[in-house]
């Protein structure tokens, strides 16, 4: 048995560089490609994919890596494992499939692992009594149900490595942890009890660091000025040992940072309390965390522990809530400022003439308080701005007033403030809102099934 497993990041996000993946197959030796697609939000574009085309409802971009890699996968004997799947896992692992065959890649084992997707037993879970509370708010599920587009479980590592197990070289999930796309094939290669729960801990910090690609590379980094080579950025590697411990690295030659300074912060992302970091898999305690920059573009991680897991997996479901639209103009100097302001206060007023209300309607220069709100003008800042952009926004449930706000946009080249541009792209268009809805479900309401193709 090797003494450390090599686990790649492909894919921070769906969007994220689409040679990334390939980079880290090709560019040096790797056991495991691990690949993240899925945000809350990505969820519910999916399965208006998937209401649209019931093919669809899947990162199409992942199967277009898998295909490019999959003789990669047989001559180098490296697995993939992504939740690229999305809401139709199972799509998604059959064009895989016929993509490899396309390519000649005879041969190749995929799995695709379901039981996340509750949107078809929301009314049979609400009828018994599992209620999905808002975990912020304590409201039931019911109360939005009719509006619900999404509703999903996140699963952990315990499907992946029974997928491994089978011998899968290409793993495909829903909505499975970021953490658990890591923490899998560390415990099918090292034997790794289920209940030792400082293992358990290592793997999902391991997944964790990985989980947004180059953000632990340099990318996103405070002191961005020292990264070098940003454009050819490698992305993280975790070379994990048998007894947990792991080295962050990257491939040689290429560009980007590992530093203790770059994981620091990767690990301090999207995390609540630190002491209590749960996943289906365990509760991670990342005050534990002990960071040794090695140099060379190599950080050791260790001394991490860990706690038994709860009895609940998170829920993140989503809901219709209205409409909203977003125009730009762009003002240029004299008093760029003021005219953006004068601007946003005109096309209010007319908004109200007119009836229209909305739930939010907010008006924002950029590049002087988009980011950070201020509260009233600054003449003196103000004076140096050669030029501004106004950004304007509503929300509300009419989806009529949130036309008219976009008729009332360009009529204001004419009839506001001078010297103003930027008007492109014709009137904005509502686009729905979608909100979000976390709730958690007891774990034996859940049920993971896995199955394998063969190419």
């Amino acid at each position: 048995m090797p003494d450390t497993l090599r686990i790649a990041s492909g894919q921070g996000f769906w969007g994220d560089l689409q040679r990334a993946p390939i980079d880290q197959a090709r560019r040096g030796p790797i056991d495991v490609l691990v690949m993240d697609y899925l945000a809350e939000v990505t969820m519910s574009i999916l399965q208006k994919q998937k209401l649209r085309d019931p093919s669809m409802g899947y990162a199409r971009d992942f199967v277009e890596v898998v295909t490019e890699l999959a003789p990669d996968v047989k001559e180098k004997g490296f697995k993939i494992i992504s939740n690229a799947g999305g809401v139709n896992p199972v799509a998604c692992a059959e064009a895989i499939v016929a993509g490899a065959r396309a390519r000649g890649a005879t041969g190749l084992k995929v799995a695709v692992v379901t039981g996340d997707d509750l949107l078809d037993r929301l009314d049979d879970l609400l009828d018994r009594g599992v209620e999905l509370k808002h975990m912020e708010t304590g409201e039931p599920l019911s109360t939005v149900r009719d509006r619900v587009v999404s509703a999903n479980a996140y699963l952990g590592a315990q499907p992946i490595a029974e997928a491994l197990a089978l011998g899968a070289d290409v793993v495909v999930t829903g909505r499975t942890t970021d953490t658990g796309l890591t923490l899998a094939p560390l415990v099918d290669r090292f034997g790794w009890d289920w209940a030792d729960w400082d293992k358990m801990a290592a793997g999902t910090v391991a997944g964790h660091i990985l989980e947004c690609g180059a953000q632990s590379s340099g990318g996103n980094f405070t002191d961005w000025r020292d990264v070098p080579d940003m454009a050819s950025i490698g992305f993280p590697i975790a070379e994990v040992s048998a007894d947990g411990s792991f080295v962050v690295t990257k491939h040689e030659g290429t560009g980007g940072l590992v530093s203790r300074g770059t994981v620091a912060e990767q690990l301090l992302y999207e995390i609540g309390d630190p002491t209590d970091y749960i996943t289906p898999d365990v509760v991670a305690d990342f005050t534990s965390i002990q960071l040794e920059d090695e140099g060379g573009d190599r950080v050791r991680v260790s001394g991490i522990r860990g706690s038994e897991d709860t009895e609940f997996l998170k829920v993140s479901a989503a809901y219709s809530d209205g409409w909203k639209a977003t125009s730009t103009l762009v003002y240029a100097w004299p008093e760029a400022a003021a005219k953006a302001r004068a601007a946003a206060r005109i096309l209010k007023d007319r908004l109200d003439a007119l009836g229209l209300e909305f739930e939010e309607y907010r008006a924002e220069i950029v590049g002087l308080n988009a980011l950070s709100e201020v509260a009233e003008a600054d003449p003196t800042r103000e004076a140096d701005l050669d030029e501004v952009q106004l950004r304007v926004s509503v929300r509300g449930q009419d989806k009529a007033a949130v036309e008219q706000f976009g008729r009332e946009i360009a009529p204001l080249i004419l009839t506001g403030p001078s010297a103003v541009t930027g008007f492109a792209g014709g009137r904005p268009r509502p686009s729905e809102v979608v909100a979000y809805w976390p709730a958690l479900i007891p774990k034996s309401e859940v049920q993971t099934e896995v199955r394998l193709l063969e190419v």
